[in-house]
């Protein structure tokens, strides 16, 4: 519809505004014209707001081209070089809290969308995961490595990535993270690919981090899954000691905030996380492609219950939504895409 076409209902509706006398009934003929010309020029102005939103995303990301979604057949690193076509706009007028509120209301595909976390706050973009049970707000992706993770505190605070394909990397920011998992009332599912393509994955009830001024410590309650609980540091005693990140605040590079005295977590493993003395999860590390590395530190992107300190995994995923119990899990296995 032309914005010329807008202006013309909005005369009309003026038009017959002027018509209408106190004494006529609901049923009047012009009434009733009257209110289906407001119905079209809502319409019209909801289009209008999503196309303008569309064509600011559209320039923001520089898209040239659009190709439709990949075959299932295609490699992984075909799926890589592929555009992808433009993330849906969904709606403007965001009702949806999260991506679980926007799965029971309207049972979306998986896509880009605008939820609004706390009412005193502006929506944000996020990537919603549709399948694997549905309802998922994603917030970490590690897929290709072309996003660097070792960031400042203030990246990580308010976010930072991309949020245009199907495979891009993004952190969605501690800020927003703090709206989404304040009441602690949810689940955490970390879903992860080795190089062989094998997956896994974890749970973690109740998954919460604090606000700025507690440095964003983090809280988690009961584990489940078949990766390991490394959030907790492992099964012996001093791993948990120096490695669990429970109780721990958020630290980067410029912001230390761990246990290790000595040094910098965050500056030795090259990227921000709840370090303790240091780790033996570390989601936000430095990709190394092939899955084995060396180096002067354990650095990588680990999951050291799983595949060890030294083994650099391929994909991970952090996503969350509300708790129901972890009976309504069946059928929810790997993830979709690791």
């Amino acid at each position: 519809m032309s914005l010329m076409l807008l202006l013309l209902l909005l005369l009309l509706v003026l038009l017959c505004q002027t018509m209408v006398l106190p004494g006529l009934s609901a049923s009047d003929p012009c009434v009733l014209e009257l209110e289906e010309l407001r119905r079209d020029v809502r319409t019209l102005q909801n289009k209008l707001l999503i196309g303008a939103w569309q064509l600011t995303h559209l320039k923001t990301h520089s898209y040239t081209i659009t190709h439709p979604p990949p075959s299932t057949n295609q490699t992984e690193e075909h799926r890589t070089g592929a555009l992808a076509s433009l993330p849906p706009a969904g709606s403007l007028i965001v009702d949806d809290k999260d991506c679980s509120e926007l799965f029971d209301r309207r049972r979306p595909g998986s896509g880009f969308y605008r939820i609004r976390p706390r009412v005193d706050q502006e929506p944000v973009l996020v990537y919603c995961d549709m399948e694997d049970g549905g309802g998922w707000t994603v917030i970490q992706r590690r897929r290709h490595g072309r996003v660097d993770f070792n960031r400042d505190w203030v990246d990580y605070r308010d976010g930072f990535g991309d949020f245009k394909l199907w495979n891009d990397e993004f952190w969605l920011g501690n800020e927003h993270i703090h709206s989404l998992v304040k009441d602690g009332e949810n689940l955490v599912k970390i879903d992860l690919m080795d190089w062989s393509g094998e997956k896994t994955h974890v749970y973690y009830q109740n998954f919460r981090i604090t606000e700025e001024k507690d440095s964003y410590r983090l809280r988690y309650g009961v584990y489940s899954g078949r990766g390991g609980d490394a959030l907790s540091g492992g099964g012996r005693m001093v791993e948990q000691w120096s490695a669990s990140l429970s109780g721990m605040q958020f630290s980067t590079r410029d912001q230390d905030h761990d246990r290790y005295l000595q040094g910098s977590c965050a500056q030795e493993n090259r990227g921000g996380w709840w370090y303790n003395r240091c780790h033996a999860a570390n989601l936000n590390g430095k990709f190394y492609r092939g899955g084995v590395y060396k180096g002067l530190y354990d650095n990588g992107v680990v999951w050291g219950t799983w595949r060890g300190l030294w083994y650099s995994l391929r994909h991970t995923t952090i996503k969350l939504r509300p708790l129901l119990s972890l009976d309504s899990l069946a059928g929810s296995g790997a993830g979709p895409d690791g």
